[in-house]
């Protein structure tokens, strides 16, 4: 019985296990041909291994796995497999599973700046109509800040000056489109203006936030109306 196990963990396991693991790795990486040539000969290498196994237990009556006089050998076998399940892990980690937490990490980044810029373009005062244009500006591209203070700033002194203050809140937003260096989001707003004496004026805006991901920060590019089609 203690043979039958060392035969199945170390003459049939550990080789089963090796090609899978690197079978797994080809699949992590997507098959690149340099991992083809490398996969082709390590698992030729170990069908080899086994050959000789076999030859030998036929020949002789002791495998690798079971052989007392090469514990050395037994030992190496397993490690090797045991390097090649452990090398599978991590290259399927660093593959799919960091992609993924860095594009969920990246839609909710997106969305927040995108929320907090939006915001900004439809909320000032008679007191600071210019405050929020600039915490929106220092989120945006430098050659697009400049431009987008002075269109909105422009409207957002015009309507304070009649005493009108507006303020704007995040009904929605989603991700539109997200790659590794580039984003659109769009923003649902509730809107309310207020002059005093009067009742407010409520309304929904509508926003496209399109975004660069610019030495690993993510800067806005344009805000513009989302019409639907």
């Amino acid at each position: 019985m203690r043979n039958r196990l060392r035969v199945l963990a170390v003459d049939v396991l550990a080789p089963v296990a090796a090609v899978a693991a690197l079978v797994f790795i080809g699949l992590a990486l997507g098959w690149p041909l340099w991992w083809v040539s490398v996969c082709s000969v390590l698992c030729l290498l170990i069908v080899q291994g086994v050959i000789v196994d076999v030859v030998l237990a036929r020949r002789d009556g002791v495998t690798v796995g079971t052989d007392d006089d090469g514990p050395g050998l037994r030992l190496a076998v397993v490690g090797v497999a045991t390097a090649a399940l452990i090398a599978a892990v991590v290259v399927g980690y660093l593959r799919w599973t960091v992609p993924d937490r860095d594009f969920t990490s990246d839609g909710a980044e997106v969305v927040r700046i995108a929320s907090s810029v939006s915001e900004a373009t439809a909320t000032f005062t008679p007191q600071s109509p210019t405050a929020s244009i600039d915490r929106a500006a220092a989120q945006m591209v430098p050659e697009r800040a400049e431009s987008f203070k002075n269109e909105f700033a422009a409207v957002a002194e015009g309507l304070t000056s009649k005493n009108v203050s507006a303020q704007a809140r995040t009904a929605s937003a989603g991700v539109e489109a997200l790659g590794p260096a580039a984003a659109s989001v769009a923003v649902v707003l509730r809107g309310t203006q207020s002059v005093p004496g009067q009742p407010p004026d409520n309304a929904v805006l509508a926003l496209r936030v399109t975004l660069s991901k610019i030495d690993g920060r993510w800067l806005v590019e344009d805000v513009t109306p989302l019409h639907s089609r």
